[in-house]
């Protein structure tokens, strides 16, 4: 079944070469002890997009637009993290991220106990001395953004690590994101044939449905969107699935997913992950009942990118695009419920703050499926992490209320506002996302 559906080695293509689009190099000389700030015209908001969004996210969102817009609009303020490969040697850059004071987002586990870590017996860390260099080319569903604008800040910190300081109950990850409560931003490393890279460069709230998927070692997973590719990547950072496929029908965006794959993954991992290239909408019949776990990172009205839209015409075809995306997205879940065993969960998430894609879609879909439940993220995930996110959650597109709640720190008491899923929201100081997720159940 996987030879039909992945015909070809999942990632280790021999034509693939050269700088993958988000990728820069960094030279290890030109990193210590600094943050470089490149020169760049700054972006400037695309005023139909903008205009939209005031209206439609002002009644959603109520007081908590104004400060999320002033956070999109203010690209030098987001923060950035830095997840590390547990398949390469990261010693050299774990020291780097502690003298620039950055801290782990999540409480640790023995990663070197994992199955398939090879970090140990990986030689490919070696760098090139020599200045170092940023490139401004740039591909991603969720990008983390800006790469030209990052302040020259020099920080000294202690040696060791900075823990997480998550409730003792909250489980503990193999996954390494570091994070910073400024906007500093390494600069990216180079796709090299063959050598694998010691970090991805991601906004760290894309991590959330990967933690809400909570893949087991043995699992069989799908991720049913997966190009760029940096979630299948967390996926394997998390746990050693039986089987990962990911899946991408776009030939262009699939190589550079296969691109991203080979980048981050040993070949000893290669009957393992697999990549497919279905109609994400068909999969439910093809391969139903099939996973154990499947992601649906699904394609959205990214309010980032969309924001800084390049004209107004091309705006305005992102505006009437977006109309669309709510019935490809709630085809694209269905089809992910229908591909998971009964007891299976699906994850679906986007980067958008808009309801219509998110919470309207979970409903939407949910109405179809008598056998499958909404599970609640909000104590397991919005509670232990608010330190770093500033999450809401909305009961729905047929009853929003026009001030949501904002999950506050240190509160532990259960919240009724959490039935379709959580929103991360970009707010001062905590400048990730925008991020919704949703877990659902299909009952065994």
């Amino acid at each position: 079944m996987w030879r039909t559906m992945c015909p070809k080695p999942p990632w280790f293509l021999s034509s693939i070469s050269g700088r993958s689009g988000s990728e820069s190099v960094l030279r290890q000389s030109s990193m210590k002890g600094k943050v470089r700030k490149t020169c760049k015209s700054k972006k400037l908001p695309c005023p139909s997009v903008l205009n939209h969004f005031d209206q439609q996210y002002s009644e959603e969102l109520g007081d908590l637009w104004a400060p999320a817009r002033a956070v999109l609009l203010d690209p030098p303020s987001w923060q950035y993290g830095v997840m590390l490969n547990r398949f390469s040697s990261v010693a050299d850059i774990t020291q780097l991220l502690l003298a620039q004071g950055f801290s782990l987002l999540l409480p640790q586990t023995d990663v070197s106990k994992l199955p398939y870590n090879n970090a140990s017996s990986v030689s490919n860390s070696t760098h090139q001395k020599g200045k170092g260099t940023l490139s401004h080319l740039y591909f991603s569903k969720c990008p983390p953004e800006d790469l030209s604008l990052q302040p020259f800040i020099t920080y000294h910190a202690s040696s060791q690590p900075h823990q997480s300081e998550l409730p003792l109950n909250f489980p503990q990850s193999s996954l390494q994101c570091y994070i910073h409560l400024h906007p500093l931003r390494f600069p990216s490393q180079p796709h090299r044939p063959g050598q694998l890279k010691q970090y991805y460069l991601l906004n760290a709230a894309s991590l959330l449905p990967v933690l809400a998927l909570q893949v087991r070692d043995g699992d069989k997973v799908l991720d049913l969107c997966s190009a760029p590719g940096g979630k299948a990547v967390a996926i394997m950072q998390s746990a050693t699935p039986d089987l990962l496929c990911c899946n991408e029908p776009d030939p262009h965006r699939r190589e550079w997913l296969a691109k991203t794959l080979e980048s981050f993954l040993p070949a000893s991992l290669s009957s393992r992950v697999m990549v497919s290239a279905q109609d994400g909408r068909s999969v439910g019949q093809s391969e139903s009942g099939f996973y154990d776990k499947v992601l649906v990172d699904a394609p959205c009205s990214n309010d980032r990118s969309w924001l800084y839209s390049s004209d107004r015409h091309r705006g305005q075809q992102r505006l009437e695009h977006r109309s669309r995306l709510p019935l490809l997205q709630a085809q694209l879940l269905r089809s992910a419920i229908s591909a998971v065993r009964p007891g299976g969960v699906v994850v679906y998430s986007t980067c958008t703050l808009s309801s219509l894609e998110n919470s309207a879609v979970v409903e939407t879909v949910l109405n179809d499926f008598p056998d499958a439940e909404v599970e609640n993220l909000w104590e397991e995930i919005a509670l232990p992490l608010s330190k770093y996110f500033a999450f809401i959650s909305l009961p729905g597109h047929a009853g929003i209320d026009p001030q949501p709640f904002l999950c506050p720190q240190n509160v532990s008491a259960s919240c009724s506002h959490h039935r379709l899923g959580i929103l991360v929201v970009p707010q001062p100081g905590k400048a990730w996302g925008p991020m919704f997720l949703s877990r659902i159940r299909k009952k065994g």
